[in-house]
């Protein structure tokens, strides 16, 4: 598999690495928040929460609006769908991978019984 934009996919998997940023988008799939919303759950300044968000931004996972001195932050489904496509072509290899292997135990679970006869 080529990829074509290995360096934003690193970009979306370090953002993803993190469980605070993880519930974060979860959050924002349910809609925009602010940066003083998407921090209410976890015990952070709001400083530590706008971190997040900065590295949630730079990996193209959300888009921030400004409005006054609220930043209102929307999720952006585009990295995250080509993020789904790199895992689904492993997903596929490894389906195939483990569909061999059962083959494979069938096949001798069905030689060991005939030897037995």
């Amino acid at each position: 598999m080529v990829e074509h934009n290995a360096p934003a996919l690193d970009r979306v998997f370090r953002a993803l690495a993190d469980p605070t940023r993880r519930a974060m988008l979860r959050r924002l799939a349910d809609g925009e928040h602010s940066v003083g919303e998407l921090a209410e759950p976890f015990d952070m300044s709001f400083a530590a929460a706008a971190k997040h968000v900065k590295v949630l931004e730079e990996a193209g996972l959300l888009s921030r609006t400004i409005e006054g001195r609220t930043h209102r932050c929307r999720i952006e489904a585009g990295p995250l769908a080509e993020a789904d496509r790199w895992i689904a072509y492993y997903q596929r290899f490894w389906t195939g991978r483990l569909d061999d292997l059962e083959t494979a135990l069938l096949r001798h679970a069905h030689q060991k019984k005939r030897s037995r006869k």
